[in-house]
């Protein structure tokens, strides 16, 4: 699943190409939008809120679309071919200099821009938010106080816009183990202070760099890298699902670095 930059990237640039241009055509290819029609209408903004994309129309509308884990929004000059495959598309967007293309959207669906609060009242602060507020967020994930760590920071309700690659870096960053109850956390503000950081040195990149090397393979401590040694201690990276979602929520450690429960 997209990291929350990663979708605030998709905004901006959503946001830069389309904003203040009018519709000239819309085309949902999802059965419950098949007779939207947004023609007409002009782009107001588009603006992510964790890993939720809200584009929103001069008209009162949102189109509110979800990336989850293979989901992307792509840009093309008009008359441009698009990349296939075409039954990936769910939502194409034309304007006069741009054409803006959805592919494999889990959630794309329209809804009064009036009503938005309801769905962003679900969601915790979202650090890359102007009113990111690091206390509620700790106030959310000592909610229960019992919840493994890396469980709580994937928590959409209680922040939003953490993934695998960051839940597993600011564990292992801190030497926490990631299966430690959250009320048990040294620090727990400091966490998610050094969360926020990370994710806001991100934001325009399109790529999570935790060490500081742009190199190729040199940009995490732990994610990705199972079975491969730690760069501190050389120990063998682990790897384990952590929490419901399957092979969707994985968690990436070192047991020399992060001693604590084990999963």
């Amino acid at each position: 699943m997209p990291e929350g930059d990663t979708v605030h990237l998709a905004a901006a640039r959503l946001h830069r190409a389309l904003a203040g241009r009018q519709l000239l055509a819309s085309d949902f290819r999802v059965p419950r939008l098949a007779t939207a029609d947004l023609s007409g209408q002009l782009v107001d903004s588009v603006a992510a809120r964790g890993k939720h994309l809200l584009l929103r129309t001069g008209g009162g509308l949102t189109l509110h679309t979800h990336l989850r884990m293979e989901g992307a929004w792509h840009l093309y000059r008009p008359g441009r071919p698009w990349a296939p495959p075409a039954a990936d598309v769910r939502a194409v967007l034309r304007t006069q200099p741009w054409v803006a293309v959805g592919y494999r959207l889990a959630v794309c669906e329209l809804l009064p821009t009036a009503g938005e609060a309801g769905l962003l009242a679900r969601l915790g602060p979202d650090p890359l938010a102007p009113d990111w507020d690091p206390r509620e967020a700790v106030r959310r994930l000592l909610g229960d106080p019992r919840r493994a760590l890396g469980e709580a920071l994937l928590d959409q309700q209680a922040i939003a816009g953490p993934g695998n690659v960051y839940k597993s870096e600011v564990c292992f960053l801190r030497g926490v183990d990631p299966w430690t109850p959250v009320g048990e956390v040294p620090d727990l503000p400091g966490l998610v202070d050094l969360l926020a950081r990370l994710m806001q040195a991100n934001r325009g990149t399109g790529s999570q760099v935790t060490t500081g090397d742009l190199r190729p393979g040199r940009r995490s401590w732990v994610a990705g890298r199972a079975g491969r040694p730690c760069r501190r201690c050389g120990t063998p990276v682990r790897k384990a699902a952590q929490g419901g979602g399957g092979g969707e929520r994985v968690t990436y450690w070192c047991p020399s670095c992060q001693r604590a429960p084990t999963p």
